[in-house]
């Protein structure tokens, strides 16, 4: 089966996307980016730019997957909900593409690509240059860990069969 999967690593300062496609056991790196949301925006803004964003990342790249880091419980409530209000977003331009949506705790996402749940991010980024055959890793961290997120997805996944 061929595949296409969206990793998102969702923020309300930033939102990073990452595609991989693939076939059985072998991907390869589409693209990747982050959408910079205006820091004097209000929320609701911010929450429309990602859903807009996110509908056009989809619709340009046609993913066949969507999968997303899963919200880590903050001490701070409020961090948490805005980063929850920004996970919504992405899900539903994810949910009204008919896309299936993925979970992984940053944790899981760590251990699959590093063997480490407790990664640094730059163990993480090392990895991604390595499984993705990059010459070069993306600077951003929002865009690494999306990539991240569609590498695990695609890891947990190996049952797929070769076409």
């Amino acid at each position: 089966m061929v595949y296409r999967i969206l990793g998102v690593d969702p923020g309300s300062a930033c939102t990073g996307y990452g595609v991989i496609a693939g076939q059985g056991d072998q991907f390869h790196y589409v693209t990747s980016g982050a959408i910079l949301l205006p820091k004097k925006a209000d929320r609701y803004d911010k929450l429309r730019t990602i859903f807009l964003r996110m509908q056009e990342v989809i619709e340009e790249f046609s993913p066949t997957h969507f999968a997303i880091e899963d919200v880590f419980y903050n001490k701070n409530a409020r961090s948490s909900l805005v980063l929850g209000e920004a996970r919504g977003a992405a899900v539903l331009a994810a949910t009204l593409a008919d896309l299936p949506v993925y979970e992984y705790a940053a944790r899981e996402v760590k251990q699959s690509i590093t063997g480490h749940g407790a990664a640094h991010k730059t163990q993480v980024g090392y990895m991604l240059g390595k499984i993705l055959h990059l010459e070069e890793v993306p600077r951003s961290n929002d865009e690494s860990d999306a990539l991240a997120v569609a590498i695990c997805h695609a890891f947990k996944n190996r049952q797929w069969s070769v076409v």
